[in-house]
């Protein structure tokens, strides 16, 4: 019995955040053409290195780490104004707070599903666009494990910032200013390894640290973000 009741919180937890993803993900597809645009700015700002730089052999192929993650890095910020926006708006921030879920909790599925819809397409994507970057085949692998562990962070952080955020007019101008500084070493670590790769060093550390920190990051962002959202409440 006791092992039942301790239980039983639990799964009240889970459920609420299951019906909280399939919300949000029916919420996405509702509006699938805003989720699609994170997807197609990081698509037309790749295909502009080309075009301004030149398609010769060997010319795209040191920039191209550092372009694509460039891409992913500000795509990411698209979406992250609208993360608690429209919580605040429609009341939906008042029902989280009221959950017998933690708080917590809910914002690290509403972190799962901006990463599903922004960073995974991209993920899809980023062995075409290194293709046309020419980044050569055999770093292909690191590109994709920094980009894998490298995008939830980046989810993680931005949410952080969005919380913050989330009572302030024309958060919009404010959001970038405070996220890119913060995002900087995520992008020199994950640009990084790739970078060690191509001139024949060992990337394993670069991408131990972001796996690091995205440990570090999913057990203290969503507490910092409730903890901001329930400021911004009061």
């Amino acid at each position: 019995m006791n092992g039942r009741a301790a239980a039983a919180p639990a799964v009240r937890w889970i459920t609420v955040a299951r019906a909280q993803l399939r919300r949000d993900l029916a919420l996405v597809w509702a509006r699938r053409g805003d989720a699609l645009q994170p997807l197609l700015f990081a698509l037309m700002t790749a295909s502009l290195f080309p075009l301004a730089l030149g398609a010769e052999p060997g010319r795209l192929e040191p920039l191209a780490a550092g372009v694509l993650w460039v891409c992913v890095l500000l795509s990411g910020l698209l979406g992250l104004d609208a993360l608690f926006r429209s919580d605040t708006e429609d009341g939906g921030l008042e029902q989280m707070l009221l959950s017998p879920a933690p708080l917590a909790l809910l914002v690290a599925v509403r972190v799962l599903v901006h990463w599903l819809t922004t960073a995974l397409p991209l993920l899809l994507v980023a062995p075409l666009l290194a293709s046309m970057l020419q980044l050569p085949t055999a770093l292909l692998p690191v590109l994709m494990a920094s980009l894998a562990l490298g995008t939830p962070l980046l989810s993680l952080i931005g949410a952080v910032v969005a919380a913050l955020t989330v009572g302030v007019r024309r958060s919009g101008i404010l959001l970038p200013l405070l996220a890119l500084p913060l995002y900087v070493p995520v992008l020199v670590f994950g640009a990084g390894s790739v970078a060690a790769a191509a001139e024949g060093l060992d990337p394993l550390g670069a991408l131990l640290l972001l796996a690091g920190a995205l440990v570090l990051a999913l057990v203290l962002a969503p507490l910092a973000a409730a903890a901001a959202l329930r400021i911004a409440h009061t």
